[in-house]
């Protein structure tokens, strides 16, 4: 598949990379050998008995929300089948339990916790929500009226812009395009309306205020009024 791209080293009594190895099966970015690292000690932390030659990595990993796999089981079941389903569910603003007949259609990984986007009856409109926060299972309502093909907001894409604070030196500003790969001096990260709000999060940006300290901000939103359109 590649012949040539590895050479056989005496002293480590194995194989090294020669001098034109050129990657194959990977594009050969560090971020491809970091998420494996993660994957792999995320696996391992899962399966304590395992050793799999990485005590050299640590990650911190934010504390697991509660999922009843039950629950689990009959949105993804749901959504494959494209089915509406009625589920208890608790939220903040509502100290009961509610029924919802939600129609799901797509699991969301955030890097705090997983949610489900469904059509939401009671509302009428698409919403994201909590795994962890569904509390039981009333039954099937039949077919979904309202698909993943009609969530308008699932399909529309954003552009978040972003661009070094303006209040940093030459010297910072130069670390911090350098540290998000920015291209004349801005980074546009692409995201779907409907996860804007998590897009957010996780660049640890506050839409509404901007630190005191350039230090801490470090980047911001080229485009802040665009985004906070699609930020609710």
């Amino acid at each position: 598949m590649a012949p040539g791209n590895l050479e056989y080293d005496g002293k480590l009594k194995g194989y090294k990379p020669a001098a034109d190895f050129a990657p194959k099966l990977t594009s050969g970015l560090a971020d491809e050998y970091l998420h494996a690292l993660s994957s792999i000690k995320d696996f391992a932390h899962t399966f304590s008995q395992l050793d799999l030659g990485f005590a050299h990595t640590e990650m911190l990993t934010p504390p697991l929300r509660q999922v009843n796999p039950d629950i689990l089981r009959a949105l993804v079941h749901a959504a494959r089948d494209g089915k509406k389903i009625d589920m208890g569910y608790v939220s903040l603003t509502s100290p009961d339990e509610e029924s919802r007949i939600i129609a799901p259609h797509t699991l969301v990984c955030t890097p705090l916790r997983w949610h489900v986007r469904a059509y939401c009856e009671k509302n009428r409109e698409y919403r994201n929500f909590v795994l962890s926060r569904f509390r039981g299972i009333n039954g099937i309502e039949g077919d979904a009226d309202m698909t993943k093909d009609q969530d308008e907001r699932w399909h529309s894409k954003v552009d978040i812009v972003l661009v070094r604070d303006s209040r940093l030196s030459d010297y910072q500003k130069a670390i911090i395009a350098e540290d998000y790969n920015m291209t004349e001096g801005k980074r546009v990260i692409s995201v779907r309306s409907a996860l804007v709000p998590y897009a957010v999060q996780a660049l640890n940006l506050d839409l509404a205020k901007i630190e005191a300290r350039p230090e801490a901000q470090q980047i911001m939103v080229a485009n802040l009024d665009e985004v906070k359109r699609h930020a609710f």
